[in-house]
């Protein structure tokens, strides 16, 4: 049996001096996956949707539908390392284009884009691969974007206490684009501004410019 975590954060002291403060770790609480049901499941699944299940090329589909599901529904945890800002850098810091992809929560379909993030630091900042390991972490499991969004934005600004964050996501949503409307290559996008971001208009708009985007 494996586990599908929850979102939890939570502290831990890495080695360094007493006043540094502590780094995040990001992990979740554990809800047991149960993978034998869960295949079980879709194989009755695809038997109620008229397929035969019994054939050569659907006989392993159940199980393999159900380690992908329970691949796509477990992020992994990891410390979200930060540095003192020794040389009182001030400026934007921005990471463009990361790429993602989550579970849609209401049709079991991905959607799938790119993430802009950018922070202004105060007193941390953060490894910039960790940024993309922010983004990877809350995108496994059922989201919305919305949610996934201003989850990311208050995740870097918890852990890094900066002057302000911005998050934009863009992404197609195949709920979309597959079904229903089908509405192939249109792209939703979502923001969260934090701090200076959102309070300052020409801190947003240097984010905006950089991003490429408008406002």
């Amino acid at each position: 049996m494996t586990t599908m975590p929850r979102t939890a954060l939570t502290n831990t002291r890495e080695p360094g001096p007493v006043a540094d403060p502590p780094h995040l770790r990001l992990a979740r609480a554990v809800t047991p996956i149960d993978l034998e049901a869960a295949t079980g499941a879709v194989r009755a699944l695809l038997t109620a949707l008229g397929q035969d299940v019994g054939s050569e090329h659907l006989s392993d589909t159940p199980r393999r539908v159900a380690a992908a599901y329970a691949e796509l529904l477990t992020p992994e945890p990891f410390v979200l390392t930060t540095f003192p800002n020794d040389d009182r850098y001030d400026e934007l810091v921005l990471v463009r284009d990361v790429p993602f992809r989550s579970l849609c929560e209401h049709h079991l379909l991905p959607f799938h884009g790119v993430a802009h993030l950018g922070y202004l630091p105060d007193q941390r900042i953060v490894g910039l691969s960790k940024l993309a390991r922010v983004v990877e972490h809350y995108a496994r499991g059922l989201q919305v974007q919305e949610r996934l969004t201003q989850q990311i934005a208050t995740c870097l600004q918890r852990a890094l206490h900066a002057k302000g964050v911005a998050v934009v996501l863009e992404a197609e949503h195949l709920c979309m684009s597959l079904r229903g409307v089908r509405a192939a290559g249109a792209r939703t996008t979502t923001s969260a501004l934090l701090g200076l971001h959102r309070e300052h208009p020409p801190t947003r708009a240097e984010f905006f410019a950089l991003t490429g985007l408008r406002q």
